[in-house]
């Protein structure tokens, strides 16, 4: 009896220290750089939007922040990064509905839950899509790039770059009763580079990454996927206001962490998060990415991620996209 009691004593003691050094780690919280690892290549729309909060973010926390970039696997491989890494605030992903709604309905074997591997820290905005096509496109509306592809059967194609860019495409393709080759890429700007280079008829791309060469003639645009215009591009019209029913899918952004990372860090992390986000003079420079930027709790983006799920397991359920 006697043993047992000073073993019980000595768990308790080893759980004390470990809660004494968690706090002790919370209360120096940072001391060191931060990095922030996204799913996608240097040059997206996430990659852009998290650079130009990241300035910010890293003044007031009084150390670095570095962006580390790994496409690929739809973002598998930067989910799976960061859920396996250590829960202390220092390793932290920026991610979209790509590896936190649709992959696990579009993928077989997921190495990562968008939940349960998770804490949810801040939500920073949306990032509207927008469709375009290649200059030699013989379409110049949606509803004439729906009759030339109604007309040629297995003409056009779409790239993607991302698991919402999968899902638009089939969407589209679903909605408006066309056949279309799908060509998939690790990320958007080399899919993009096919679009403009003619190799690839259309995609699916968010504003930020597409607009440029839009407005260079690199690319036309056709409509906004969101189901009202953007005040970025007033001119384009919504898919839905072109003719293709049911239609309203965009790209949400936010901050998570490894399951199991201590709550005064999460909240210091999402205080100083929402303050930028929500400062007039930031929200302007976001908009003018193509971001429609705001932000929440992390119970807000808790609940947001389990209301995008169950979204987004419709939209690939109606689209007929089967697991890969």
């Amino acid at each position: 009896m006697l043993s047992a009691l000073i073993r019980n004593l000595r768990i308790i003691g080893t759980a004390a220290l470990c809660l004494g050094a968690s706090a002790a780690q919370a209360d120096n919280y940072p001391s060191r750089n931060i990095t922030l690892v996204l799913p996608f290549a240097a040059g997206s729309g996430t990659d852009t939007t998290t650079r130009l909060i990241s300035q910010h973010l890293s003044q007031a926390l009084g150390v670095g922040i570095v962006i580390e970039n790994k496409a690929g696997a739809n973002g598998m491989i930067a989910a799976t990064y960061v859920a396996r890494a250590a829960p202390d605030g220092y390793t932290l992903l920026v991610t979209t509905n790509t590896t936190h709604s649709a992959n696990p309905y579009l993928l077989k074997s997921l190495t990562y839950d968008p939940v349960k591997d998770f804490t949810p820290i801040a939500r920073t905005g949306d990032l509207p899509f927008m469709l375009v096509v290649h200059p030699e496109v013989p379409a110049k509306t949606v509803g004439e790039l729906v009759a030339y592809g109604k007309a040629n059967p297995g003409k056009l194609s779409y790239a993607s770059g991302s698991s919402s860019a999968i899902v638009s495409g089939a969407t589209f393709a679903h909605n408006a009763g066309l056949d279309l080759l799908h060509v998939p890429y690790k990320s958007s700007p080399p899919a993009l580079n096919d679009v403009m280079g003619g190799r690839v008829s259309m995609m699916f791309v968010d504003i930020l990454t597409g607009l440029p060469h839009v407005q260079g003639n690199a690319l036309r645009a056709l409509a906004v996927t969101t189901k009202d215009r953007s005040p970025l591009v007033p001119n384009l019209p919504s898919m839905q206001e072109a003719g293709v029913p049911d239609f309203d899918i965009s790209s949400w952004q936010g901050y998570f962490g490894p399951a199991g990372m201590p709550k005064e860090i999460v909240t210091r992390l999402n205080a100083e998060i929402r303050k930028i986000v929500e400062k007039p003079e930031i929200k302007a420079q976001l908009a003018t990415l193509g971001m429609d930027a705001f932000s929440g709790t992390p119970e807000q983006l808790g609940t947001f991620v389990n209301e995008q799920l169950v979204l987004w397991e419709r939209l690939i359920r109606d689209a007929g996209i089967e697991k890969q």
